[in-house]
């Protein structure tokens, strides 16, 4: 059955449609300037759809927020969520078929990149029997996947960039049927747009980019000029779900209106304002407390006060020998100072080179900067320190085996298999899914339990459920032996259960 989505009519007064079929398959790009009518347009194919199909919208300005009265969409307010519990909703989403709308509105720029890819990612990892289509709008694209760095983070930038990546490349076989609008296409990161078969081009006055959409079009250079003379609300159409040329049509009207209205030109009051500068400039009113974001350490201020307030050292002065308990309290430091690292709420999911670096500083603050272990020394620091083992007990006799048989898996696994060791050695509850993942960086539940998986084929462990569904892990050989544990529990049971 095809089921035809209209959308307009097109210059000469025909319908125009959209093969919602074909769409699933094929993926939609949009590209205007701002005001050229592309939130509308967005909204009018979630309108004609919603009856068809599921539907999921990135929102970073609240403007889809409406549709949830008329249609009923799940509104999420990605503010009031972390992105663990967003990545989770994103799981549910799938596997109970709800229409919903993530407003990313009132974050900064680096949060609703850092959320939408968590919630992005919670969608593209459900198991395989919840692949249900599902129509996956993200509007103003080019915040979440963009061309070249900006003001954000490179780990945000390279958190939203591979999930927009994941929907557009590989979330077809998955059921999720892109469909992204942006202001401009040179400001689209190029692997994210090229994976559109099917284009909606509406105003825009940029040689660049009217070039660009002449070119997905296959229309000629001389014809780009016709880009500047589109109304708002008039667009180019080509592709397999709309039309084997380009077809200029003009998006209908919708059910709904966005909270955010267009600005009108409203006349100023015909009353003027009585003392108009002791109203104006009246001191502000006392702010109130709002939670704020926990700012960074400011490492490199405390990097410099505590270089001007050391002592000055002979450039000849050669270090003595330590002795043992010296340089057992050296370890324990090293070991403090990566224990504060990992105890920030996001570390587990940070990369290895931006630990090492803050590593560095706090040695260095610290008084350690002559003796900072390198960075492979530091990758087994921290293995040993995510599997909750400090320096001494990964030098005992009776971790040796452990130690030997972990060689075995590549150096980001290790330190999930001593973690498990460890609980079974002292008989704790077997880590969950969620502790396994944050020990291995990711915020996957699949991947954690792949993960599992990998490491049992390897012949290391052995996993069992009891008959609550509670999981037990073995160490083959060794005869050391979880207690059973729910494997859904949430991280923080697990990490406290595993740190004794």
């Amino acid at each position: 059955m095809t089921v035809a989505i209209e959308m307009g009519q097109t210059t000469a007064g025909a319908p125009a449609a959209i093969d919602l079929e074909e769409l699933l398959a094929t993926r939609l790009l949009v590209q205007g300037n701002s005001g050229s009518g592309k939130s509308h347009l967005l909204r009018r194919l979630l309108e004609q759809s919603a009856r068809w199909v599921q539907q999921t919208i990135i929102d970073p300005e609240g403007d889809f927020v409406t549709l949830a009265e008329r249609f009923g969409h799940l509104v999420i307010d990605a503010e009031d969520h972390t992105e663990r519990s967003l990545q989770a909703a994103g799981e549910r989403v799938r596997i109970h078929r709800v229409s919903t709308v993530l407003n990313l509105e009132g974050l900064d720029a680096e949060n609703q990149m850092r959320r939408a890819a968590a919630f992005l990612g919670g969608m593209f990892e459900v198991a395989r029997d919840h692949w249900y289509p599902m129509l996956v709008v993200v509007d103003e694209a080019q915040l979440f996947a963009p061309a070249i760095a900006g003001e954000v983070s490179d780990e945000a930038r390279k958190l939203s960039l591979g999930a927009m990546t994941n929907l557009m490349c590989r979330g077809r076989k998955r059921g999720l049927a892109g469909i992204i609008a942006t202001q401009r296409l040179a400001k689209l990161a190029k692997n994210v747009a090229a994976e559109a078969s099917n284009f909606l081009m509406g105003r825009t006055f940029l040689d660049i980019d009217m070039a660009r959409a002449a070119d997905l079009l296959g229309m000629e250079r001389r014809q780009a000029e016709a880009f500047r003379d589109l109304e708002r609300g008039q667009f180019m159409a080509l592709g397999p779900a709309l039309s084997r040329r380009p077809l200029g049509l003009r998006i209908g009207p919708t059910d709904t209106q966005p909270r955010n209205a267009a600005p009108r030109l409203l006349p100023l009051p015909e009353a003027a304002l009585e003392d108009a500068r002791a109203i104006i400039l009246a001191a502000p009113p006392p702010e109130t407390a709002r939670p704020q974001r926990r700012p960074a350490p400011d490492l490199l201020n405390q990097l410099m006060a505590a270089k001007q307030a050391a002592p000055e050292i002979e450039p000849d002065t050669a270090e003595p020998p330590l002795s043992a308990e010296q340089l057992a309290e050296r370890r324990e430091r090293l070991d403090r100072i990566l224990r504060a690292i990992l105890a920030e709420p996001d570390a587990g999911f940070r990369a290895i080179g931006v630990l090492y670096q803050e590593f560095v500083v706090r040695c260095r603050i610290e008084g350690l900067g002559a003796v900072v272990p390198e960075l492979a020394d530091f990758r087994r620091m921290l293995t040993r320190a995510r599997a909750g083992l400090g320096a001494d007990m990964a030098e005992d006799d009776a971790w040796q085996d452990v130690l030997l048989r972990a060689a075995i898996l590549p150096d980001d696994m290790q330190g999930v298999f001593m973690m498990i060791a460890r609980a079974a050695k002292e008989g704790w509850p077997c880590p969950s899914d969620a502790a396994i993942a944050r020990a291995y960086g990711t915020h996957s539940l699949r991947r954690a339990r792949h993960l599992l998986t990998y490491i049992e084929e390897q012949g290391l462990i052995v996993c069992q459920l009891d008959g609550a569904g509670r999981r037990i892990v073995t160490l083959v050989e060794l005869a050391w032996a979880t207690a059973a544990a729910d494997p859904n529990a949430d991280d923080l049971s697990a990490e406290t259960a595993c740190t004794g």
